[in-house]
């Protein structure tokens, strides 16, 4: 472990001087691998840093306690080994969380697509909620949303709504809600008070950049047509409505919230660059399956992984048996003891793995 620490820190020193360097300077494309390497490297670095400064302190205390010490003094150099001891335990539980791999896609923009399931206009208006859930924990996060298409029904739900988050590790903290989410309540429709279970599905994709996807121009079938849905400029009167047909996948994207084609095209692009990622991915995973199993989950798009009950106020998270009596808070966007305790599981298989 130490010999890897060791490692990392080189590197990250080494980093600091080459951004430091006027070539590198005046070439953004360096500057920006460069400095972006030395941050993924940053919190490894200063851990390895504190490790080194506690196993110091101790050896140093230890030292102490081979010399002729009055009772009092022996006492707090005792307390302080026992303290550093202490720490040093920690640091090392950390710092083997630290060097565990990385998903690469973790520090990854996302795009969002949530559809009702079963359940009809019940499952659409869970939709809207689960939609509202997550835009309010990307404001607590402070990154940024972006409606890409909306497929909206008339009482105020949706049949499909597809949105960006963009900001610092979006990935790694949502991409455990991919997966059918139940809800149970009574209907505003609902006249007899019948509780009714409804569904909507969850996909969270990792934004894929253009390298990463190449999307041939003789591989599409671009059509375009007027906007649907209430009335207002340009819906209903110009084609600025865009559906991308992908051909050898037979992926379907279209998109119409924006007056213009351009722009409407640049955000079907981006949802369908996001699809034939994570269809590429999906296809390297399910070769590693057997190595790769996780209690979490994160592949299985049918998974029924959280249950939503109104009457007890409860949300349950099936995959790692965590129930909390705060269904307010969490559909409010406050998720992230949720998000917390599937990070920690994931970290735990992955040490356990790693073992």
């Amino acid at each position: 472990m130490l010999d890897r620490l060791e490692a990392i820190h080189r590197r990250y020193e080494e980093l600091s001087q080459l951004l430091c360097d006027p070539a590198v300077i005046n070439d953004p494309s360096k500057l920006r691998i460069y400095s972006k390497e030395q941050s993924d490297l940053e919190e490894q670095n200063q851990a390895y840093i504190e490790y080194k400064s506690v196993i110091d302190q101790l050896s140093d205390a230890k030292s102490m306690l081979e010399e002729k010490l009055d009772a009092d003094m022996r006492d707090l150099v005792k307390m302080e080994v026992d303290e550093l001891s202490d720490k040093k335990e920690e640091l090392e539980e950390r710092i083997r969380i630290l060097l565990l791999p990385k998903d690469p896609n973790d520090e990854k923009n996302v795009i969002v697509e949530v559809r009702g399931a079963a359940g009809g206009d019940e499952a659409a208006l869970f939709a809207s909620d689960l939609y509202r859930m997550y835009t309010r924990y990307a404001e607590r996060q402070g990154w940024k949303v972006e409606v890409l298409e909306a497929n909206s029904t008339g009482l105020g739900g949706f049949k499909e709504v597809v949105f960006s988050i963009q900001g610092k590790g979006a990935y790694s903290r949502l991409k455990f809600e991919s997966g059918a989410h139940r809800v149970q309540r009574v209907p505003s429709t609902e006249s007899g008070g019948r509780i009714h279970t409804s569904t909507s599905t969850v996909a969270v994709l990792p934004e894929a950049e253009e390298v990463e996807i190449e999307v041939h121009d003789k591989d599409l079938r671009i059509d375009t047509f007027c906007s649907s849905g209430p009335g207002g400029q340009s819906v209903n009167t110009t084609k600025s409505a865009v559906r991308i047909t992908h051909m050898p996948t037979g992926i379907v994207v279209s998109c119409q919230d924006e007056k213009s084609q351009i722009s409407n095209k640049d955000k079907a692009m981006r949802v369908l660059r996001a699809r034939l990622f994570d269809m590429k991915q999906q296809e390297e995973q399910a070769k590693l399956a057997n190595a790769r199993k996780s209690a979490v989950g994160t592949g299985d798009r049918s998974e029924r992984i959280r249950t939503y009950n109104f009457p007890q106020s409860r949300v349950t998270d099936h995959r790692i048996g965590l129930t909390l009596h705060k269904l307010d808070y969490v559909l409010d966007g406050d998720l992230d003891e949720v998000i917390d305790a599937l990070v920690n599981q994931e970290q735990a298989e992955l040490l356990q793995n790693a073992e």
